[in-house]
């Protein structure tokens, strides 16, 4: 699944609770979900690769 920094606990490599992965405006992908832990929304910058592998593992597509 997709892991990120959350900032709110400080812990690195949270793996995200519902991720969806959008495309920015500038044409590369970002993964939104939230933290198991506190709740906080979480954000994650990604390649084109690491977005069609985390869509092929279950995260949402919304673009």
């Amino acid at each position: 699944m997709v892991t990120a920094y959350c900032v709110k606990c400080k812990k690195k490599n949270q793996e995200m609770k519902d991720p969806v992965i959008n495309k920015t405006a500038k044409g590369g992908y970002m993964a939104k979900g939230k933290c198991p832990d506190c709740g906080t929304t979480m954000c994650a910058m990604m390649s084109k690769d690491n977005a069609e592998k985390a869509i092929a593992d279950g995260a949402k597509k919304n673009f």
